[in-house]
């Protein structure tokens, strides 16, 4: 750590303090998430539903296809309703119209603005006002509000099943016919759907906010943004101003400006190492990489039909076994599994250079058996998928073998232990190489970094396994966002960034100095801000005030690195005119600099735009999330996976020339393409159903009528333009990558691709 002591101890420090932060509120919550009452009972003392029953609806939902059709608490997925906004919305519209009838004699409608505002008065109070009883854990219901509830579950036992006069709601929706064939099961359902519904209306003991924070936005029983809500909105602007403002003091001040000019050498350094038997067995997993790639993106591209064409594919009825949630699921996994696949790559073709050159004793063994233990995982988790999702698999296997139901990790339990044991296996082939490394003279302050980044990436992955099939909601909601947002987000940016700076120290064209000085300050401010950031994702999912005012504070500090990239960028981009065999490597620089781009465009605007609470308060559940997801998570992760494989490639290939033509239309059309897709039809779409969530509330944004529109469904076709641009984009590198594997006759002699 010798001169560079000050900034390890920021880090460790940062570190220290903001998991300490995160696993306090953690605590937070399991004490305060919203109760699953033993009971609910109406006023003659029958039961109407149990904890156990909620649980057995909870499950029944994951096996559908969970967050892949609809969205709970707002997470999910944006053709079908947000199932949470829905039933309250459908239960209070249904306890209004009994009233008015049992009251008045007539429709709800045809009362007078006095008579409705008296209804809806008592409404209020009837749905906010809190009954559990924690001595009992019981929850009294009205016999007024149980005819509403009964009225609601009938239309969506109806609606999951093949009833035909909703199957136009069904299209709309893209699900397809008969979705739980079990009416016991869909029973079963709307107790669940009922529950978060419940949360979302009923206040916190001793509190004027629900247990979701007044979320969502439902004018009927005056669900309406909290002041801290507001307050701390106003706070994360602040800190995101003065972040960036001290941030560029400090770069200004405190910069090195006489950074060490080093000779760049005329040869690359890493040429002068023979390949090894590991790095020779990587082109599989080049190929694996754009293989699932090339299938995401048509998976992607199906996934955005149905938006249009919910039970078809231009005239054929293709969701009897290819439903929505079904190719949505695959899309996400076979991203997540792509990506994870390019980052491994990378790893491994730095663990021989790291070692010396050399593999360590039985390394290319390894390499193989993890890439076969990948590809059963891969085939595992979409057949489970698939099953589940039939509704073909036995509903008590679901959960371990078929569909978890949670946003990207919705492969089964199993496969979740198996790919988990394939990271740590990962782990263990590049530690092989890293601790004799280590054990050498020198200054090992940057292998260091790159080491405890890969024992994280290979560890924090287990968060995923603190939640088990009926853990509570919100339990859940807070391990999954460790792995999304924390595991991705975190770790991953920490990895990619001392991969990069080890690769161009490598190469000699920076100094170790200033490879070192620069990963430890970028490692600082990314965990600063991502740790506790992790909360901005938890605001209305069953947290208290501290969980928000936390999230909001830190997920604005996370944007503040993100928004002088570009000058990254242009270092990346210029480091290609500093060596004439520097061109040789112009394309995976020219995806270095993509990912610069969409780092400070999709992650940092385009992120911020949904990150304060009053923001998120209104379009969480909308299009403007997917238009945050997509510019980031292939925008940086993809774009970075992908040059780590073209770095691979050109390194396992050493006499290929990549074709710049194909390379150019690559380049170029995936990134108008991924413009187009965001900027001409997700973003459009979110901020019409912004104002529609504003002024009327979250379930008329995602609502049959709302979302079926002429205009909302022309911006939806309109995407289909972008989608092709970026397929086309997506097959010419893929088939960059495979003519470089096995076709190119300008490379060496070819190597069998074991």
């Amino acid at each position: 750590m010798a001169g560079y002591k000050k900034l390890w101890w920021i880090l460790i420090g940062i570190l220290a303090i903001t998991f300490g932060i995160l696993g306090y509120f953690g605590k937070e919550v399991y004490r305060e998430a919203p109760p699953i009452p033993a009971q609910y009972v109406t006023e003659s003392g029958q039961v109407l539903m149990t904890e156990e029953s909620i649980l057995d609806g909870q499950t029944a939902w994951q096996s559908i296809g969970g967050m892949q059709l609809g969205s709970i608490w707002g997470h999910g997925a944006y053709q079908a309703p947000d199932w949470t906004a829905d039933w309250l919305h459908r239960e209070l519209v249904a306890w209004l119209e009994i009233v008015a009838q049992r009251d008045y004699g007539m429709s709800y409608d045809s009362l007078s603005p006095a008579e409705q505002n008296a209804l809806q008065f008592a409404l209020k109070q009837e749905y906010r006002t809190n009954t559990y009883d924690a001595a009992t854990d019981t929850v009294l219901l009205s016999e007024t509000r149980v005819a509403a509830i009964n009225d609601v579950a009938d239309y969506y036992i109806r609606l999951f099943s093949d009833a035909p006069e909703l199957q136009s709601t069904r299209e709309s929706y893209a699900m397809k016919e008969n979705t739980l064939p079990s009416l016991e099961r869909r029973e079963r359902m709307t107790e669940f759907f009922f529950w978060t519904a419940w949360s979302a209306a009923t206040e916190r003991p001793d509190s004027n906010v629900t247990y979701t924070n007044n979320w969502p936005h439902e004018p009927l029983i005056d669900n309406k943004p909290s002041a801290e809500n507001i307050i701390w909105s106003i706070i994360s602007v602040i800190l995101l101003i003065a972040g960036i403002g001290a941030l560029i003091w400090g770069w200004a001040f405190l910069r090195d400006h006489d950074e060490e000019e080093i000779e760049i050498p005329k040869q690359d350094p890493i040429t002068t190492f023979k390949l090894t038997p590991s790095q020779k067995a990587l082109g599989k997993y080049c190929f694996i990489v754009v293989a699932l790639f090339a299938l995401q993106v048509l998976l992607g591209g199906f996934t955005a039909h149905y938006t249009v064409e919910g039970q078809e594919f231009y005239g054929i009825n293709v969701s009897e076994w290819l439903p929505y949630s079904l190719v949505r699921t695959w899309h996400l996994q076979a991203a997540m599994f792509w990506i994870a696949t390019g980052f491994l790559a990378a790893g491994l073709f730095l663990a021989p250079i790291i070692n010396g050159g050399k593999d360590p004793k039985y390394q290319k063994l390894g390499v193989d058996l993890l890439f076969w233990a990948l590809v059963v995982v891969v085939a595992g988790t979409f057949i489970g998928n698939f099953l589940s999702i039939a509704q073909i698999m036995p509903e008590h296997l679901s959960f371990w073998w078929g569909h978890q139901g949670y946003e990207y990790v919705d492969l089964g339990r199993a496969w979740q232990i198996g790919k988990f044991l394939g990271i740590v296996f990962w782990l263990v082939l590049m530690m092989r190489g890293v601790f004799h490394a280590l054990r050498q003279p020198g200054d090992k302050n940057l292998l260091a970094l790159l080491t405890a980044s890969v024992v994280a990436i290979g560890l924090f992955y287990g968060a995923g396994f603190f939640y088990g099939e009926r853990t509570h909601l919100s339990v859940m909601e807070y391990w999954r966002w460790w792995i999304v947002h924390l595991w991705v987000e975190g770790f991953f940016e920490v990895f990619a960034t001392a991969a990069l700076a080890f690769i161009f120290h490598s190469m000699g064209l920076v100094s170790r100095k200033m490879a070192t000085t620069a990963t430890l300050a970028s490692a600082s401010l990314f965990m600063l801000g991502g740790v506790p950031g992790t909360f901005h994702h938890l605001y209305f999912s069953g947290t208290t005030t501290p969980v928000m005012a936390v999230g909001a504070t830190f997920s604005a500090l996370e944007v503040v690195p993100l928004i002088v990239l570009g000058y990254e960028a242009w270092e990346n981009w210029s480091l290609q005119r500093k060596a004439e065999w520097m061109q040789r490597i112009k394309w995976p620089l020219m995806c270095f600099v993509a990912v610069a781009f969409w780092n400070m465009l999709g992650a940092g605007v385009l992120g911020f735009m949904i990150n304060p609470p009053i923001s998120l308060y209104y379009i969480q559940g909308l299009n403007t999330t997917p238009t945050h997801a997509h510019a980031a998570l292939f925008g940086v992760y993809g774009f970075l996976a992908l040059g780590f494989v073209l770095l691979i490639l050109r390194y396992i290939r050493p006499n290929l020339q990549f074709n710049d033509k194909l390379m150019t239309t690559a380049f170029w059309w995936m990134n108008i393409g991924l413009g187009m897709m965001l900027f001409t039809s997700l973003l459009p779409v979110g901020f019409i159903q912004f104002y529609a969530s504003a002024s009327e509330g979250l379930w008329y944004a995602r609502s049959e009528a709302f979302m079926q529109q002429p205009l909302l469904e022309g911006l939806r076709w309109v995407r289909t333009v972008g989608d092709v641009v970026f397929i086309i984009g997506a097959f010419a590198i893929s088939w960059q990558v495979v003519y470089g594997l096995w076709f190119d006759k300008s490379s060496r002699e070819q190597q069998h691709i074991a």
